[in-house]
């Protein structure tokens, strides 16, 4: 099961949508349900939405169906003053998509519930789709069918159809083994570092050389294709870091009965959470350890680091009570997201 990242950073008073002032025209409520599927349709186009449901081709022989869903509300898991319904919308499918690259498999569509208060702007909605189709893209798929409803909160739920051919079984979190190599592909803190920015000084305000961590935060990147890379080359188990480092690691840990032991100075904060660190006075081995919302691939296997990775720490028998180490130590945070926290 997936988990999305909750926006617990300080925010302003949670909105219920985008406002009129971000995307000025007609609302939802002034266009109507079919001139809000239309407006989605044609900025994320695909021959296979518009019926009662969509029908996909059979999975090739050995072949099997993945699916994965996540569902982001508006002022708990993205705030329109800090990223554009664009940027939304790649989120939407980047988080979706790497809980099916963690299984080793490969999406091939998306489904897409949404409910939104009347007065959402229309330009909104197709800002939304258009990311979405943006991020699709990159994986040579497509938003094959969904459903809008209204709401007084926006809510974006999509669902992630893959699939996972071949022998090999999926990357589940039961497949850790005492001698492997812990491997991550992807930044780790990144995204939370940006949360805090775009929280504690506003979009407008960040300096040029912290943005990218806004951007983690705003539109994470996940490189298609590593899941299957992985897969393919004899990992045997994996997650993505999308509550927290510690956290996603001790779902492997009690999952496969192990202890996992990270390196310190392979995880060790980059310059660029160093210098947000310094800049805001919070510590950056809280982002690192405790921050989450990265989607980064978390591996392991007993061969070398798969293209795209690098190794972060070392699989071990399990011993007391610490599923999650830092050197052979108690991790100094072993926070993470959890879905009823209220935010602050």
């Amino acid at each position: 099961m997936s988990h999305t990242a909750e926006t617990t950073a300080p925010t302003p008073a949670a909105p219920a949508t985008f406002s009129s002032s971000q995307y000025p025209g007609l609302t939802l409520g002034d266009a109507g349900e079919h001139a809000t599927i239309h407006a989605i349709r044609l900025h994320a186009p695909s021959g296979r939405n518009g019926d009662d449901a969509a029908v996909l081709a059979a999975p090739a022989p050995n072949s099997r169906t993945v699916v994965a869903t996540d569902a982001l509300v508006c002022g708990r898991h993205f705030h329109p003053d800090y990223s554009t319904a664009y940027q939304v919308g790649r989120k939407a499918i980047t988080q979706n998509f790497a809980d099916i690259e963690a299984m080793g498999a490969r999406p091939i569509a998306a489904v897409l519930a949404l409910a939104a208060p009347p007065d959402t702007p229309v330009a909104a909605v197709e800002d939304l789709a258009r990311g979405m189709n943006s991020r699709l893209r990159d994986y040579s798929a497509e938003l094959v069918g969904g459903d809008v409803t209204a709401s007084t909160t926006l809510t974006i739920a999509v669902t992630a159809i893959g699939l996972i051919g071949g022998d090999r079984p999926p990357l589940t979190l039961q497949g850790a083994r005492p001698g492997q190599a812990l491997v991550a592909a992807g930044h780790i803190g990144h995204a939370a570092a940006g949360l805090e920015l775009l929280s504690r000084l506003g979009r407008d305000n960040i300096p040029a050389s912290l943005q990218s961590l806004a951007r983690a935060q705003q539109d994470p990147e996940l490189t298609p294709g590593r899941g299957l890379v992985a897969r393919a080359t004899g990992a045997t188990s994996m997650t993505d870091n999308s509550d927290g480092l510690v956290h996603d690691l001790t779902a492997i840990a009690r999952a496969s009965g192990v202890r996992i032991d990270l390196f310190a100075d392979a995880i060790a904060p980059s310059p660029q959470l160093v210098e947000a660190g310094e800049l805001l006075g919070v510590d950056p081995w809280s982002w690192v350890l405790a921050g989450g919302e990265d989607h980064t691939l978390l591996a392991t296997t007993s061969f070398e680091p798969p293209s795209g990775f690098r190794t972060i720490g070392r699989v071990h028998k399990q011993r007391g009570h610490l599923p999650v180490s830092v050197d052979g130590e108690d991790p100094a945070y072993d926070g993470g997201w959890a879905a009823f926290d209220q935010p602050s």
